[in-house]
């Protein structure tokens, strides 16, 4: 099996990933391209996972190989996990950002099989979250077994932080006039009155215009619920996730993924891949190493991202852009940024293939 993408000559053969094997290729992307001809591919977070998703994916070169080394990675069966479940096991934070970044990659092999043009003329990544290391793998700066071994380091600790302190991420949905700032400001102040010490409450994901995720203590959150209306959000819910992501709640979860981007090998991207931190692309490779630590207590600046990576003069036209990985989020979350950039967006399925989408 080739190499699949721009950076895949870091990984050499995928059935070889496990000696991390390191190629020197000069990238197939070099040459500038008008905006049209380039492609965007924008990788998921946790969330976005669910049973069956890589069913549809098998059949594509390299992908057994890839869950292969995973199983030997992890320790643990993760393409039954994925195809499978039980879903309270894919849930848990330690499983589905290993699955999610997996998954995400392999959904590269089949956009590769069926248009490998739109994998040779990519020009800009960016993933949210986790997403960011599939991002990374992708464009050449991270090889993927060493990678894989971060994501594990990373959602294990993220797990063990999430259980230490009851907290959480509730998805808000506000109107121009929200103040966000000032209701976290008053959810801590009803923290401190329940006697709860250096309380959290804090926006930690930027997903669009009027939307936030806002993370910390669980009583901080509810306190938001409750007082929805005097702060004019419109919707409220609490997510599905164990704790209070991209807050100072992580901190605890920075030192163990600090030590291990430490010991791997991270190289300059091939292509512009686009921080969470900063919404700016990614520079060297002690600038991915310092900002993949500190994302995991910074908020996710998507919203910035989005504006960062579309944001072009008039009359120049929209690149094409690919979601790999489960779900459709970031294409709904790219319509409410950019509906002009959105309308040249494409999802690629990871769970049963249309016989129609093969080429």
């Amino acid at each position: 099996a080739s190499a699949s993408w721009p950076g895949a000559g870091r990984a050499g053969n995928l059935a070889a990933l496990l000696q991390s094997s390191v190629g020197d290729e000069e990238p197939a992307a070099a040459r500038r391209r008008p905006p049209q001809e380039g492609t965007v591919l924008l990788f998921p977070g946790q969330g976005s996972q669910f049973v069956g998703m890589g069913r549809g994916l098998l059949r594509y070169p390299n992908v057994g190989d890839m869950f292969r080394v995973a199983e030997k990675v992890l320790g643990y069966d993760l393409l039954s996990l994925c195809l499978r479940g039980p879903p309270a096991e894919l849930d848990r934070t330690l499983h589905c950002q290993p699955a999610v970044f997996v998954a995400s990659l392999a959904a590269v092999e089949k956009l590769h099989h069926q248009q490998p043009s739109v994998i040779e003329n990519c020009v800009a990544a960016a993933g949210f979250s986790v997403g960011e290391f599939a991002a990374l793998v992708f464009a050449g700066a991270l090889d993927y077994t060493e990678a894989l071994y971060a994501v594990k380091v990373r959602a294990e600790a993220m797990q063990k932080a999430s259980e230490a302190i009851p907290s959480g991420m509730l998805s808000v949905i506000g109107r121009r006039e929200s103040n966000y700032n000032f209701a976290c400001l008053e959810a801590r102040e009803h923290c401190k009155s329940l006697g709860i010490e250096n309380p959290v409450c804090e926006v930690s994901n930027y997903l669009f215009p009027d939307s936030r995720v806002i993370a910390g203590h669980l009583q901080a959150l509810e306190f938001l619920q409750e007082n929805s209306r005097k702060y004019n959000f419109k919707r409220t819910k609490l997510l599905p996730v164990s704790g209070a992501f991209h807050t100072r709640l992580m901190e605890s979860a920075t030192e163990p993924l600090a030590e291990v981007l430490k010991s791997i090998e991270i190289q300059k991207p091939f292509i512009c891949v686009y921080s969470n931190v900063d919404s700016k692309k990614y520079m060297h490779s002690k600038h991915i190493q310092r900002l993949l630590v500190k994302q995991l207590v910074s908020p996710v600046k998507w919203e910035q991202t989005m504006h960062a990576i579309y944001e072009r003069k008039q009359g120049v036209e929209f690149p094409y852009t690919y979601e790999v990985g489960p779900g459709k989020q970031l294409g709904a979350i790219l319509r409410n940024c950019n509906l002009k950039a959105w309308k040249l967006y494409k999802h690629i399925d990871v769970s049963e293939d249309e016989e129609a989408e093969e080429t």
